[in-house]
């Protein structure tokens, strides 16, 4: 009962933000700051239209790798007793659980994607779709804010260009969340050298604080972004990811399906020792231990 009337409070607070949003954009003041500041991600004229083939799978690998990080995380941080154990064959002193080792093989499929995503995003001149080219990106990004918060969206034109607000996120999960989840993982794994330079240099304390902070933040984008996916024209904003074309079709929901029963494979094999052992083992040795 109790859960219920917090939910409820939530829902009606939620809902007189609303309209608080919706009175103050009213005014002249405002009024005029949406004229001026549509929401538009200021953009330079030679990026290209669309969204390339590399841009929608190197997006699905994003998404499922970081459904197995969240996974292989989850199960790192609740494991009581290993159900198995890898040790490298080159250092004898490297020894870690199954799924800690998945946890790091994944981590490391996924980086190697973001490269792959940045290289060709800057080489194929659509870089410009995700960082920001001018300072006018702050208010714009502002105004798609309100916009958002008063119900009223900004127009949704994914195929030529994003949304300021959107482009600062996609921006910081790029540059700035996955760079810090990369460099914290790597901290806290035993691949990091010792000694006491390497431990000034970035403390492991500081790395526990920003690495587990740091998969909360793009759990919340995911959630988000789908979200606004699915509440923005679903079916053409999935064609245009998957599809490939900017249209209505059940083409790109079709893949999108898909995906979504690989991850939902990979989750339910990420919860096996047995099943990680076998591609652990091309890297190491692998002992199973008695339940």
């Amino acid at each position: 009962m109790a859960s219920l009337f917090v939910v409820a409070a939530i829902v009606l607070v939620c809902w007189c933000g609303v309209f608080v949003v919706r009175g103050l954009l009213s005014t002249d003041e405002l009024s005029a700051f949406l004229t001026r500041f549509p929401g538009d991600a200021p953009q330079l004229a030679s990026t290209p239209d669309g969204i390339p083939a590399f841009v929608s799978w190197t997006h699905f690998l994003n998404a499922f790798f970081l459904v197995m990080i969240v996974r292989t995380a989850l199960r790192v941080r609740g494991e009581k007793r290993a159900g198995g154990l890898w040790t490298s064959t080159r250092v004898k002193k490297r020894r870690m659980s199954l799924a800690l080792w998945a946890h790091i093989a994944v981590d490391v499929l996924w980086l190697a994607n973001g490269v792959v995503f940045v290289v060709l995003l800057f080489t194929s001149g659509h870089w410009a779709r995700i960082v920001p080219v001018s300072w006018e990106v702050f208010p714009n990004a502002l105004s798609a804010l309100l916009q958002y918060l008063s119900l009223d969206w900004p127009t949704h034109r994914g195929w030529v260009n994003y949304n300021a607000l959107q482009q600062l996120s996609y921006f910081a999960i790029v540059f700035i969340a996955s760079p810090i989840a990369a460099v914290t993982g790597y901290r806290l794994s035993t691949f990091y050298p010792k000694g006491p330079a390497w431990q000034r240099a970035l403390p492991d304390t500081l790395a526990k604080k920003l690495h587990f902070p740091t998969m909360l933040f793009f759990v919340a984008f995911v959630i988000a972004h789908v979200g606004l996916v699915f509440t923005t024209g679903i079916l053409r904003n999935l064609n245009t990811m998957y599809g490939g074309a900017d249209r209505v079709s059940w083409v790109g929901f079709a893949v999108f399906a898909a995906t979504v029963v690989l991850m939902i494979i990979g989750w339910r094999t990420a919860r096996r020792d047995d099943w990680i052992a076998k591609p652990a083992s091309w890297t190491g040795d692998v002992r199973m231990m008695r339940k």
